[in-house]
């Protein structure tokens, strides 16, 4: 699959090439279907993404969205020469809104699974992360592996619709699973000792940790899984 058009340079480039060849009908209902050529023409970059996932989009104490992913669609747009919109969207409904052209692109440290990649595309991986833990402190001296964890005395954290929650339900079965819409919640009911674990993607655990120090959590930072990040995209789209 092509790769995300993000640089000015590159979209002058297209933009000439499309001026200089012969156009066909075929060619104008394609043009007609492109998110590139909507987004240009609107002058809106309208990107979809779940704050706070750490640190990949997030809102400061001004309500402003930050993060890794914001940064680079901001980027994005100012290549574009367009406006960027952000569409801050429920985790469970980021895939439903995109292919119901509620914004253009998902940029949320969404992982690419085998069901997902059936209902959108992704464009090339930016990075790879793993699934890790975070344990509450009275357990330091016996949890030291997610498999210390597979007891049914154990309550185990995570984000709801999230490979997290698929890597509990492999590797962590006998454990009881609390499920949590906001992932910033899962992970708060360890540190006030509701639960006894939490499980997440590496980044967001060492962002976590390191503003709880008190909570003094054992990071069981070996990564469980390979988990290719990417942006989303929907399917049949020919610049994306």
């Amino acid at each position: 699959m092509r790769r995300l058009v993000v640089s000015s340079l590159t979209v002058a480039t297209l933009l000439l090439c499309l001026l200089q060849v012969q156009v066909l009908p075929a060619d104008i209902n394609l043009a007609n279907r492109s998110t590139l050529e909507t987004i240009l023409k609107r002058g809106e970059l309208r990107v979809g993404f779940t704050s706070g996932f750490m640190p990949f989009q997030m809102t400061d104490k001004k309500g402003k969205y930050v993060g890794f992913d914001i940064d680079m669609a901001e980027e994005m747009a100012k290549a574009m020469g367009v406006k960027f919109v952000p569409v801050n969207t429920p985790w469970e409904s980021l895939i439903p809104a995109l292919t119901a052209n509620k914004f253009d692109i998902i940029m949320g440290g969404m992982t690419i699974t085998q069901e997902r990649n059936l209902k959108i595309n992704f464009a090339d991986p930016y990075m790879v992360v793993g699934q890790t833990i975070l344990v509450a402190s009275k357990h330091e001296d016996k949890v030291k592996s997610y498999e210390d964890l597979n007891e049914s005395k154990y309550i185990v954290t995570s984000g709801a619709g999230t490979t997290a929650e698929q890597t509990i339900k492999d590797l962590i079965p006998k454990a009881k699973y609390k499920s949590f819409a906001n992932v910033g919640d899962a992970a708060l009911d360890v540190v006030n000792g509701k639960a006894d674990a939490f499980v997440f993607d590496l980044p967001y655990c060492v962002v976590f940790n390191a503003q709880h120090p008190k909570a003094k959590l054992v990071f069981l930072d070996r990564p469980l899984t390979y988990e290719p990040l990417a942006w989303g995209i929907n399917k049949g789209d020919p610049d994306f």
